[in-house]
């Protein structure tokens, strides 16, 4: 009897599944591969785009997206540095010179990371959830961000990020389903 009196004050004593816990499971991560399957459903088209291919995340900075269908591009983002590659050419950039490319940047590596003072710059950040099975909603700080993007909705389970989805204020939208490179690649379209 005394066991049953006592489980109702352990479940009591249980934190609640907010940001500071989303952080600290995320920050348990130092590195991940994993492989893309992308949907970019935009106005004006009667099928969305699909691409696919591998992430791969090194912290604190480093974060690399190669595409592989339906054509071969490269982006990889170490620090505030950007490197384009595509169709043979190589382009590189600063992060401060595109801050809407900076906030996207951010809400993933600072996801991944778990760094929720990078995402609070740029973001009012929402969680729900618990960590076997979290969504983190990201709603732009500024009005320069908020006039492209209205909302991102990023989707886990324990420290894998499994879902991106980009809703623009036009109403275009991309949905990224993610698998860990452990696992099968994902088969089924990710649109809804």
């Amino acid at each position: 009897m005394g066991l049953l009196l006592a489980a109702p004050r352990l479940h009591a004593q249980t934190a609640p599944f907010d940001l500071p816990a989303l952080a600290a499971l995320l920050s348990t991560r130092k590195s991940a591969e994993a492989r893309f399957v992308e949907e970019r459903f935009v106005a004006g088209l009667d099928q969305p785009l699909r691409s696919s291919g591998t992430l791969s995340f090194s912290a604190p900075s480093r974060f690399v997206r190669t595409t592989l269908e339906p054509r071969p591009e490269v982006m990889a983002v170490e620090g505030n540095d950007v490197t384009l590659q595509r169709g043979g050419r190589t382009r590189r950039m600063s992060l401060d010179a595109v801050p809407e490319a900076t906030a996207l940047v951010e809400a993933i590596r600072g996801t991944l990371t778990g760094d929720m003072a990078a995402l609070r710059r740029h973001y009012q950040p929402r969680v729900e959830g618990s960590a076997a099975r979290w969504r983190l909603l990201l709603t732009p700080n500024s009005q320069r961000i908020g006039t492209q993007v209205k909302q991102l909705e990023l989707e886990g389970s324990g420290a894998d990020l499994r879902h991106v989805e980009v809703l623009l204020t036009g109403g275009d939208r991309s949905v990224m389903s993610i698998e860990p490179s452990d696992r099968p690649a994902p088969t089924r379209p990710v649109g809804k």
